[in-house]
């Protein structure tokens, strides 16, 4: 028995250190600390169109933030995504964000973090060669309610940070988000009933949210159809854009290449490529080989 207890002491004391934000190598991509937070860098991954000149250019930006719960996840998730846009001449970036099983933190964190790594793309637009006035945020899930925080919620914000300098991105490309944390229905409502009024995306819109983009799967039991359409019919009610492509038969998830196959996750991404050729952010249709890239991109092949 003293040896089983020596060696739970000797876990409790090693799982926090292992647990840690880690540094990931996606080839390619330029690694940056945004914020340094709960003792942990925190970085973006960005990928920058073939000859892109900072000093020279200004293109528009997006920052994707992965899903799963506010508990865990990797920003490789949306790697395929962020690689695909830089082909369409966008700064694409991934960002790492607070979770519980990393850093022990709430959902609160995970807005704030997201708000950071918006304000710092538009602090270092200039350096970076990015429009500051197009910066989208796009993610899934849990990562879907971070980047749709960063579009509606007044408040959350890090004290650290410097307010003067927006934290609301440009547009939102939302995949199965959890955007309604509201007591009827709202997903994870009891991880933040104290303060959901605060950070529930769908209880924060008004004129001035940006124009967003939503995909769902119409068999996800976790955000039903009936709350996109509660969310679209809020945001035009609002005056803003908004845009549904729900999919029959699909499960929440299903955007993800490994989980929907390789046609539905083509599909979102055509729709979201015309939807950021609608608002003027992208040129003209994408080339065969470039849509073909991104479904046997490195990302691709590992999941």
């Amino acid at each position: 028995m003293r040896t089983i207890s020596i060696l739970v002491s000797a876990l409790h004391l090693v799982l926090p250190l292992v647990a840690k934000t880690r540094k990931l190598d996606l080839e390619g991509a330029t690694a940056e600390v945004y914020k340094n937070a709960s003792g942990d860098d925190l970085y973006l991954y960005l990928f920058a169109p073939e000859g892109h000149v900072p000093k020279r250019d200004k293109r528009p930006a997006v920052v994707f933030f992965f899903g799963g719960g506010w508990t865990g996840g990797t920003p490789a998730q949306f790697e395929q995504h962020a690689r695909y846009l830089a082909s369409r001449g966008m700064i694409a970036a991934v960002a790492d964000y607070r979770v519980r099983s990393r850093q022990k933190t709430t959902p609160k964190e995970c807005v704030a973090d997201g708000k950071s790594s918006v304000r710092y793309l538009r602090k270092h637009a200039r350096r970076l060669g990015i429009d500051p006035e197009r910066i989208a945020a796009g993610g899934g899930s849990a990562g879907g309610h971070v980047a749709a925080a960063t579009g509606t919620l007044r408040k959350l914000d890090d004290p650290a940070d410097d307010a003067s300098i927006s934290s609301k991105p440009n547009a939102l490309l939302l995949f199965n988000p959890v955007y309604d944390n509201g007591p009827e229905g709202g997903w994870g409502h009891g991880r933040v009933q104290g303060y959901w009024r605060d950070i529930s995306p769908a209880h924060n819109i008004d004129a001035g949210t940006p124009p967003a983009i939503v995909f769902l799967g119409e068999d996800d039991k976790l955000i039903p159809v009936s709350t996109a359409r509660r969310f679209q019919a809020a945001m035009r009610r609002a005056g803003v854009r908004s845009v549904l492509h729900t999919y029959p038969n699909q499960g929440h998830g299903f955007f993800n290449e490994h989980k929907g196959g390789t046609g539905i996750f083509l599909d979102t991404l055509r729709k979201m490529d015309a939807f950021l050729v609608e608002l003027g952010w992208l040129e003209g249709k994408p080339r065969k080989e470039q849509i073909q890239a991104a479904s046997m991109s490195k990302a691709g092949r590992k999941k």
